[in-house]
């Protein structure tokens, strides 16, 4: 490629980045909190300002007060796909990018689309809007957060099956916490502004105990603060180099742990705002032909969750695995290696070997943490 044409194929680029729809995203602890209401008051006032905006899905929940904010404002039909012999109503993505609105409003970004639709989940339909230079307002509670998926099971009990990669976060433009205490969530529950009448005793004795809330609410807080930190990285210039982190997730085949390293390490990226690579040294003891099938379904369905979630996957045949990680970590100029609790067999093989205090020695000297995730 020429000068020229290199110069062009960059102003092209910039150009492309420059239509791109913008994104905004309402977030909250829990249903109930007001994320969808705000999104239509939202919508009432870009309306009244002149603003080409209109309703791609909205999910009222057959709440009065959020219903009603739906009326006068233009909506964007579903469409009906059939499956199994039933008829189920999906957000028209097609006839959106038809329309091509300036902005519309698609909640319930986690959502699974049914089979037959252009993409399988929601968010994959937000980025074909964003491309297509429509700017979108969505919501979403913290609890459909895929890094965070094994904190949600251990505050509530349930495993969310419906979730978002973080790249979803990261690439918003603006991020908005929708809070309540946990005292106004609950009276808005018993006040049946939340659920029916007939789902409220069941939530309260399960979902909707303070001590959830409270943590849940934490959680939504502290990602709300992680974008700022970000925006505040990409957008202040730095006076003075820092040092950049990058993360090195170590997994081995154990399909109990691989999954909680993978998932700690993309939050910690995250947070940090930096590249991360998941390395699997694969050792004789852990060939293809030596381990069990599930444990071989069990470290591809690792490899994809950690592309999902963003990371680079590497895989090296080797006996050697300390020395490799050290040679890994040296290439790619990592400041933190993290690797899973003490049973995790990359673990036996360090502490088994006489290399181990090497390790140690080695990443002191090139100033390289090691944590340990339990």
């Amino acid at each position: 490629m020429s000068e020229k044409e290199d110069s062009v194929r960059k102003f092209l680029d910039l150009v492309k980045k420059s239509r791109r729809g913008k994104l905004k995203i309402y977030i909250g602890m829990s249903a109930g909190v007001g994320k969808t209401y705000r999104m239509l008051q939202e919508s009432h006032a870009l309306l009244r300002n002149g603003v080409d905006v209109c309703i791609g899905y909205i999910e009222t929940h057959n709440r009065a007060e959020t219903q009603a904010l739906v009326s006068g404002l233009p909506i964007i039909a579903r469409k009906n796909i059939f499956y199994r012999g039933k008829e189920i109503e999906e957000m028209d993505l097609q006839g959106i990018l038809n329309r091509h609105p300036e902005i519309v409003i698609v909640d319930e970004l986690a959502h699974t689309n049914a089979e037959g639709s252009k993409n399988t989940k929601r968010w994959q339909d937000v980025f074909d809007l964003l491309e297509a230079g429509i700017s979108v307002i969505s919501a979403v509670n913290i609890q459909h957060l895929e890094s965070i998926n094994e904190d949600i099971v251990h505050i509530t009990g349930i495993e969310v099956t419906e979730r978002i990669p973080d790249k979803i976060l990261e690439i918003a433009d603006e991020i908005v916490n929708i809070d309540l205490t946990a005292d106004e969530l609950v009276t808005r529950l018993k006040e049946g502004k939340i659920y029916d009448q007939t789902k409220i005793k069941s939530a309260l004795g399960n979902f909707f105990q303070s001590d959830k809330i409270l943590q849940l609410r934490e959680l939504a807080l502290k990602e709300v603060v992680h974008q700022v930190e970000r925006k505040i990285q990409k957008e202040i210039p730095k006076s003075v180099k820092l040092r950049a982190e990058r993360f090195l997730a170590c997994i081995s085949s154990n399909a109990e742990t691989a999954g909680v390293v993978i998932r700690k390490t993309a939050r910690l990226a995250s947070y940090y705002h930096s590249p991360w690579i998941v390395l699997y040294v694969q050792s004789d003891e852990e060939s293809f032909d030596r381990i069990k099938l599930d444990k071989q379904r069990h470290l591809i369905n690792h490899f994809k969750l950690a592309t999902e979630l963003g990371a680079e996957v590497i895989k090296i045949k080797s006996n050697q695995i300390t020395q490799t990680i050290i040679n890994m970590a040296t290439e790619k100029e990592i400041t933190t290696i993290c690797i899973g609790k003490p049973h995790l067999n990359i673990f036996q093989v360090m502490m088994r070997t006489a290399i181990f205090n090497q390790l140690l020695r080695n990443l002191a000297r090139k100033e390289i943490d090691l944590v340990i995730l339990s």
